[in-house]
């Protein structure tokens, strides 16, 4: 085993068994030889070959057991050919007989098989991402909802900034990924799409009528289940580029609750932790640990997915009507994205399915500053007695005399006389209150529930 996503050892980290299977060595192969026994069916049906031809490779094509290929010897003509098809070909026209194998791959070329096989795959992975990302919708839901009220810090450049709630953030963190979902519904239908050309594209290797190379391309579409495309895309790889560069965006926002859910977890902040199971990031030097190990993870698949989608945009810069060499990428890139993208949602989903809350200490860090948190909301207070520009000024030689002394912002206050002169003292108390000053984070995440 040569890398972490076939690793036993890291495997399960980095992935599921569900989405490397769909990505596996045999689930390819089968793709392509299903490929090639739809595409016969389809031109069966379209009167380019014999239709009772067309049936017979297809019944026996859809049927064919992997025991039957020699993937050794695929291996080894493949490593001389440069490409797979050819070799998978001589395989099935040994295995067929002779009245059918003269059919086989009528008029495709390698790269309709290899993309048409890719595209189930994906099909079949974005199924995957989809029901992760809707169950992760779900505990969002549920987690800013019971917490809409729960006060805590909010902050900026890891300092405090403004009170918000926890539901607050959980809903930001929801709204990320609400998005995506969408995205994933308006990618389907104008990237999953079935790819059938031959050799430039024009589809001319089935004769001179136009429409009997169309008719089988969108036969061969509703065969497979993919979308039938306007135009052959073997060299406009957009679509591609598309799905994996969603693929990292979902991740991005995956590691900014990671990242987020990381310093949360500080012993300094102790306002959440990821579940416990015993020995879970646990430490081989330090009994007491239990590091963020699963948001730890997801950051790392974040950034190989991000990488992976800059490789994906190069496949896009193809020359002429077959690319020499971007297209080879994909190989790469989309399996990897795939996995780690599947491996993050799984490790999210179990971090914020039992993600331990610790309201108290939200609180608490909340009030450790002693009423500076709210300073804007007693700056934006006073202005109305003062004016905007020397609210903003009292208040800013206040904050530094009460970080200066430690004390708390309304002990300071207090005693500003062009402050008492204006404003009664218990107004200014409810100024300096963080639960007071939430502004509309209540209402934003009833809109973000009330998200379709």
């Amino acid at each position: 085993m040569s890398t972490a996503y076939d690793s036993c050892l890291f495997k399960n980290i980095f992935g599921t068994e569900e989405i490397r299977d769909v990505f596996s060595e045999d689930a390819y192969i089968k793709n392509m030889i299903l490929t090639e026994a739809s595409l016969a069916k389809a031109e069966g049906q379209c009167d380019v070959i014999p239709n009772d031809i067309g049936d017979a490779i297809y019944e026996l094509g859809k049927d064919l057991t992997l025991s039957s290929i020699d993937k050794s010897l695929l291996g080894e003509q493949t490593d001389v050919v440069g490409y797979c098809v050819l070799p998978l070909l001589n395989q099935l026209t040994a295995q067929f007989p002779e009245n059918l194998s003269g059919y086989l791959h009528w008029g495709a070329t390698t790269q309709d098989i290899m993309d048409t096989a890719s595209m189930l795959q994906i099909k079949k992975a974005l199924e995957i991402v989809e029901n992760y990302l809707s169950d992760l919708i779900t505990i969002l839901k549920d987690l800013a909802q019971k917490h809409k009220d729960t006060p805590m810090a909010g902050r900026t450049h890891w300092q405090h900034a403004l009170p918000i709630t926890f539901g607050y953030k959980c809903a930001v963190w929801l709204s990320s990924l609400q998005r995506s979902y969408n995205r994933l519904q308006e990618l389907k239908p104008r990237c999953l799409l079935v790819q059938f050309g031959g050799a430039a594209g024009t589809l001319a290797s089935l004769g001179n009528d136009p429409n009997k190379g169309l008719d089988v391309r969108a036969k061969l579409a509703s065969l497979l289940g993919l979308n039938n495309p306007s135009i052959t895309w073997h060299v406009a790889r957009d679509g591609i580029a598309e799905i994996i560069n969603l693929l990292a965006i979902i991740c991005g926002s995956l590691g900014k609750i990671a990242l987020d859910i990381i310093a949360m977890s500080s012993n300094e902040l102790d306002e959440v932790s990821e579940p416990y199971i015993p020995h879970r990031g646990a430490s081989s030097t330090m009994p007491q640990k239990r590091n963020p190990i699963s948001s730890e993870y997801i950051l790392a698949s974040s950034k190989i997915v991000r990488a992976n989608a800059g490789l994906v945009l190069d496949g896009l810069v193809a020359d002429f009507e077959r690319a020499s060499g971007p297209w080879h990428l994909e190989w790469v890139a989309i399996p990897e994205s795939f996995i780690s993208t599947v491996g993050s949602l799984h490790q999210m989903k179990f971090t914020l399915d039992g993600l331990e809350i610790k309201a108290d200490s939200m609180l608490r860090n909340l009030e450790s500053t002693k009423g500076l948190i709210v300073a804007e909301a007693v700056m934006m207070g006073l202005a109305p007695f003062i004016g905007r520009h020397d609210a903003h000024e009292i208040v800013y030689k206040c904050c530094v005399k009460a970080h200066d002394g430690k004390a708390a912002l309304y002990d300071i206050l207090r005693y500003e006389q062009k402050i008492i002169d204006k404003v009664d003292l218990k107004v200014l108390k409810e100024l300096c209150d963080p639960i007071n000053y939430l502004g509309c984070s209540s209402s934003m995440v009833d809109d973000v529930l009330n998200l379709k």
